[in-house]
This record gives C-alpha cells, sequence and structure tokens, in this order.
C-alpha cells in the first residue's frame, strides 16, 4: 500500500474553501475545517450556488434558502462563521469569466493562504462526477491565477480597491491524494455533526448513508494511506503549490 505524508499546515492563518453546493464540504472536507478552526486558522466557505435544484419534492425558491439555513448551521459545528453563498444556478454552473471573476472577487477579500476545492475530473473515486462540481474546481483553479494578476478584472482594483492576491497553497478534496490532514478526534466528530445539520436535504435523498457512517468511511480509509499510524481518520487531499 502506498504511503502518503501529512501536509504541513502549521504555516496557515486563512483558508478559503470553494464549492459548487451546500453539504459539499461536508463529505470529509469539514474534518479539516474543524482540525483547523481548533488551531486558530480562520476559515471562510464560498458556495457558488444555493443547491436549490437539489430537492426534487420542493420548488426550487423554497429550497435555496432552506439549504443556505441548513449550510450555516454546519459551518456553526466546525467554527466557521464566515459564508458567502453565491447565486449562480443550481445544475447549470459553467466555468465563466463571470463566474472566475466572482472568486477571484472573493479570495482579494479574505487574501487565504490556501484554497480548498472540488475535483474537477469527470471520473472521481466515487462514480462520474457532478457537472458543478467539475465546473466549480476549474474555475477556482483560474480564480486562484486571476486573483494574483493585477491586469486581469482590474475593476476589482480600480473600482473596489482590491489588490492582487497569490495563494500559496490549492488542495483538491476528493481527488486522487497526495498528502493527508489528520483529522483523528474531535474534528471527525465536528465533521459528521455538520453533515447532520442538512436534515431536509438528506432525508429528501431517502436512502442516504448515515452520517456517522459517510465521514468515517471517508476519514477511516484514508488514515490508512498515513505514514505515521498515529493518526485514525485523515482526509485524502492532492496538493499544488500556486
Amino acid at each position: 500500500m502506498t504511503t502518503l505524508p501529512f501536509f504541513d499546515d502549521s504555516g496557515i492563518s486563512r483558508v478559503l474553501c470553494i464549492v459548487a453546493h451546500p453539504d459539499d464540504m461536508e463529505y470529509g472536507g469539514s474534518a479539516a475545517v474543524a482540525r483547523w478552526t481548533a488551531m486558530g486558522i480562520e476559515v471562510s466557505y464560498l458556495l457558488l450556488t444555493a443547491g436549490e435544484a437539489g430537492m426534487r419534492s420542493r420548488d426550487p425558491e423554497e429550497v435555496g434558502p432552506l439549504r443556505t439555513q441548513e449550510q450555516r448551521q454546519a459551518c456553526r459545528e466546525v467554527g466557521v462563521e464566515d459564508l458567502l453563498v453565491l447565486d449562480f444556478p443550481d445544475g447549470a454552473l459553467e466555468p465563466t469569466l463571470e463566474t472566475r471573476k466572482q472568486i477571484a472577487r472573493r479570495i482579494r477579500q479574505f487574501r487565504p493562504d490556501a484554497v480548498v476545492t472540488q475535483p474537477w475530473d469527470l471520473e472521481v473515486e466515487w462514480g462520474l462526477n457532478h457537472a458543478d462540481h467539475r465546473a466549480a474546481g476549474i474555475a477556482t483553479v483560474d480564480a486562484i491565477r486571476d486573483a494574483d494578476n493585477p491586469w486581469v478584472f482590474r475593476e476589482l482594483r480600480e473600482d473596489e480597491g482590491l489588490e492582487a492576491w497569490g495563494t500559496q497553497w490549492l488542495l483538491v478534496a476528493g481527488a486522487g491524494p497526495t498528502h493527508l490532514i489528520d483529522v483523528s478526534g474531535a474534528p471527525v466528530e465536528h465533521a459528521v455533526r455538520s453533515l447532520q445539520a442538512h436534515k431536509a436535504y438528506l432525508k429528501e435523498l431517502g436512502d442516504h448513508m448515515d452520517p456517522q457512517d459517510v465521514v468515517e468511511s471517508i476519514t477511516g480509509e484514508a488514515a490508512q494511506l498515513a505514514k505515521a499510524g498515529s493518526a485514525t481518520h485523515a482526509l485524502g487531499v492532492r496538493v499544488y503549490q500556486m
């Protein structure tokens, strides 16, 4: 079995998590967030949609606010107070210039050392990736570069006073991992509660696995790739130095 090193997060002070929908961070990623907030790291969430098309039995006008509220509760479970939800259309997200601009704006505002996002591959560990997830991932990669270039989206600097910002790390959760983040103990417990916070959404799915089993499975299996045997739970991430 291939063993993986732990990602050194000791020098990080701010992390921005960028995903497509409410609940996307809760499949393992929120365990790392719980670790970071406990360390005193400031974490912000940027959701590109409100997930309004995610519940077949209820109208999107009702679902968007409901899922946003559930995400706020999920954030509180892992120590996150800063949540921004954009209004791009759920199910029709595209990595357009406007999507990149909105992400670049938030990067320049928050000035993160690391960005967490979703894999942009068509095929991922659990099957065929969602179109919105792919769009969110690729738009984030491009927006990190945009945010660091003062001559891209010049209006962000000239009209809004947002100077270029270079993010040092890109972490992709759910892709073929190169590193692990130790989330043993309290972080994984908080992550379970963050997934449980999506009560209405999980009820709508009907046959969804128990949140405890989901998080335990994702983080428990990843821990088996650790070089050191001290971690009982870990999040696998693909790390890019930007």
